[in-house]
């Protein structure tokens, strides 16, 4: 059957609740938000002589917990318009608005008898086809539909968000034996496409699948820590960036999630894995144990294992919880032989086999916490999966690992990984042994570009479903690629489309780069229908190289340092004005440079969460790839629609000086980076490389011609000048900003007033490019400049001089 989603209803509105309300809003949908009605006035509520009938006291709990959502960082919205498309109200009067609903998600406190309460309301309303969920964690997802009407258990099933579910990428799907497989197939497929999820089907086993393996390998580890004599700072370094997983490691995750939530999980596996052969590992160890007792659970309540506070200046510090003693201390620096190889590895599973052969503490731990994993791992399949790259997905997505543990497992070598496990007491399941005793030495491998994952029952590959929806660079790199050099690759994407992808460091952009797009539109010119310009790395771009810059400037190299911004503002017009569509695919970091190259594309095919600013402002320089003469040209453009052209041009400027950026792909467009049906949103990045590509094709196939350069840009001259000038004097005096900002702001304002002419003027493109680049050449002469210029690359910390 075909199924629309129109309007979802979503019961509960606690911190899960009011968050996936969020969620489901970013996307556009209308959202019910409902919650109780309170049993009480509270002080504020009986000072106002309300009562417990008035309305505003009737929603007090759900309004409440929408408004902290709102106000929560990071944000639970793409931007505040978005709470527009939430109604909330309460489950006494409002409960029949569920029959409006597509989808009703339950989302209610952990305990049953209390969700087959809200169950009985929703069948007395619910439209007959319409979806039912549970966001639920903790209990068999098949006792919630006991009881229940045939059309609910058929169009029931468990979908269960990680939190916060706007930037976590996992839902987990759980279905009961009754649930229709339409229904399956359908929350599968809106989760990847519409919430942006990867989508994991499990199996109605305790905690599902990335719980069950995410909170083993946290709890593997807390006793761990006790037989090595570990620290707190040591584990989070051991276990963070250079891991492949989130900065905030293990400890410092448990106190932002919350240490109550992790011994909840913890405890209901205790008892309910009977059979699992590791069930003691998730019994508390006594220090845990102790800080449940003393409420010290993380950030709610203000100390866990770590704890701020203010030294005797009052300067703010971080101390770290001594586990032995359970008092706070200063954190210790962390060393490690085995880290600091790791450093130059760029490639992350080329990172773990120096991991697994050093031979200090950290790397240790890595084989001793690895060996337990692989086991863990392997034991639990068929029990929680059939397929073992779902479990790999599940600890992507949920716990933000960039490998999963059979990814990992792979990256070693499955049998140096089994000789690693035996070293340290472990045995793999006797599936792995059977595996490699075929001479099939790999869980995973890449064929024709898909990659296939290792079938335990058939003993053989085959495909991981879904992937017709991705392009996959890494997959498809070895046999497409078609061009390439230091810092880029050019691919075929196949149906005439190219792919560039960048691969510096941190995706900066120096001369190998501009070389590489202009070699890419060189060939694409020639023989292809269109360009992308998009990777899968963990950012976009971070910007231009300003080392190089820095470099150059300090050695008074003035020709070189003109000639690389000439390059650089040549290279975003060639984008521009090329004889091909080409378009920019941006996600997460997409600054300075990286944001100038989005401006001038023909179409900006981003990711949901893209974090996009001119920040030049920042190390002393303004935007000089095209930028600045770019966001000049669109307040041109928005002279004409009755706008006051001081304050258009005032918007502009203050988007530049204030070196915004944005905190979702929608905002970005609300501060003026991208243009009205220039712009298409991947709610999956997984899915944006291939969503960039049918952009291109369209626009070849819609007849492309190459844009006639720009000759009719609208400056103000003196007319905007004074007021920049002002602007910037005003914020001196109030000691806003530095002598050096004011004149940066200055040098800002004359490009995009088009300097001091005598009256409002017509300009060329060219004309601005060439004062944007006589301004960034005079900033790079500054000593403050290269000041702020030091800081970045030397301290990765903003200068303000």
């Amino acid at each position: 059957m075909k199924r629309t989603i129109r309007k979802v209803t979503v019961l509960g509105s606690g911190i899960m609740g009011s968050r996936i309300a969020c969620h489901f809003a970013n996307i556009g949908l209308e959202v019910l938000l409902l919650d109780i009605v309170p049993k009480e006035l509270n002080d504020k509520e009986q000072a106002k002589g309300l009562t417990l009938s008035s309305p505003l006291v009737r929603n007090r709990i759900v309004n409440d917990a929408l408004a902290f959502a709102a106000k929560s960082n990071p944000s639970p919205v793409y931007n505040k318009a978005v709470l527009n498309k939430i109604k909330t109200g309460n489950f006494e009067d409002n409960m029949a608005e569920i029959a409006t609903c597509d989808w009703t998600i339950e989302v209610v406190v952990e305990n049953l008898k209390i969700k087959k309460i809200v169950y009985d309301q929703v069948e007395q309303f619910r439209k007959p086809g319409t979806l039912i969920t549970s966001n639920t964690s903790g209990i068999p997802i098949h006792m919630m539909a006991e009881g229940r009407s045939e059309d609910f258990k058929k169009h029931f099933c468990g979908t269960h968000f990680f939190n916060p579910p706007r930037y976590l990428r996992l839902l987990e799907i759980i279905p009961t034996p009754e649930t229709d497989k339409e229904v399956i197939g359908f929350l599968m497929h809106y989760g990847d496409k519409f919430l942006g999820k990867t989508t994991v089907l499990c199996k109605d086993t305790p905690a599902f699948i990335a719980n069950r393996v995410g909170v083993y390998s946290i709890m593997a580890l807390l006793h761990l820590v006790e037989k090595m004599d570990l620290t707190v700072e040591e584990v989070d370094k051991f276990t963070g960036p250079a891991l492949g997983r989130p900065k905030s490691a293990t400890f410092r995750t448990t106190d932002v999630v919350g240490l109550d939530t992790m011994i909840n999980v913890a405890n209901g596996l205790a008892e309910n894995v009977p059979n699992d052969e590791q069930k003691e590992a998730f019994v508390l160890p006594d220090y845990v144990k102790k800080m449940q007792e003393n409420k010290w659970l993380g950030d709610k309540t203000a100390q866990g294992f770590y704890k701020k506070t203010k030294d005797k200046d009052g300067k703010t510090e971080i101390l770290a919880l001594d586990l032995k003693t359970l008092e706070y201390r200063t954190q210790n620096k962390v060393k490690s032989a085995t880290l600091d190889a790791t450093k130059p590895i760029e490639n992350l599973k080329d990172r773990m086999k120096v991991y697994a052969a050093g031979k200090d503490k950290a790397a240790e731990f890595f084989r001793i916490s690895f060996s337990g994993l692989f086991e863990y791992v392997s034991n639990r399949i068929p029990e929680i999966s059939d397929e073992l790259y779902r479990i790999d997905d599940a600890m992507r997505a949920g716990f933000g690992w960039e490998l999963g543990p059979f990814e990992v497992w792979d990256a070693l070598d499955v049998k140096e990984g089994v000789e690693m496990m035996k070293a340290s007491g472990k045995t793999p399941a006797k599936w792995v042994t059977e595996m490699l005793e075929a001479e099939n030495q790999s869980f995973y491998k890449i064929e024709n570009g898909n990659k296939t994952y290792y079938d335990i029952p058939s003993k053989s590959y085959k495909a991981i479903p879904g992937q017709d929806a991705f392009i996959v660079l890494d997959n498809i790199r070895a046999n497409k690629t078609i061009w390439k050099n230091a810092g880029t690759t050019l691919t075929d994407l196949g149906d005439g489309i190219l792919n560039l992808e960048f691969h510096t460091k941190m995706n900066t952009i120096g001369g190998e780069v501009l070389a590489g797009i202009n070699k890419a539109i060189d060939i694409a010119e020639k023989d292809y229908r269109g360009l992308v310009i998009g990777n899968d790395g963990a950012n976009f771009s971070a910007g231009a190289n300003v080392g190089m810059i820095f470099m150059m400037a300090v050695e008074q190299e003035w020709d070189e340092v003109n000639l690389a911004i000439k390059m650089f503002q040549n290279t975003s017009m060639r984008l521009r004005y090329s004889s091909i569509p080409v378009v920019v695919a941006p996600h997460n970091l997409t600054l300075g440079g990286g944001c100038e190259f989005a401006l001038h594309a023909d179409h900006v095919q981003l990711s949901a969460e893209t974090y996009m600013g001119l920040v030049e402002f920042g190390v002393g320089l303004i935007p000089g790839g095209g930028g600045t003469k770019e966001m000049t040209l669109r307040a041109s453009d928005e002279f004409g629609n009755e706008q006051i052209e001081q304050n258009v041009l005032k918007e502009k400027f203050l988007t530049i000086g204030m070196a915004k950026v944005s905190t979702s792909g929608l905002e970005a467009y609300d501060l003026g980076y991208l243009l009205k049906d220039k712009f298409s949103i991947s709610m999956n990045k997984s899915r944006l490389i291939a969503d960039a590509k049918e952009k291109a094709l369209e626009l070849a196939d819609a007849g492309y011609t190459q844009p006639v350069r720009r000759t009719d840009i609208k400056v103000l001259g003196k007319y905007g000048l004074g007021m920049v000038y002002a602007g910037a004097n005003t914020m001196r005096s109030g000691n806003y900003i530095s002598d050096h900002d004011q004149k940066i702001s200055q040098k800002l304002g004359y490009v995009m007033c088009g300097g001091d002419l005598s009256a409002p003027t017509l300009v060329t493109e060219q004309y601005l490019l060439d004062l944007e680049r006589e301004a960034f050449l005079s900033l790079c002469g500054e000593k403050k400049t290269l000041e702020r210029i030091q800081s970045i690359i030397t301290k990765g910390k903003p200068l303000r001089n």
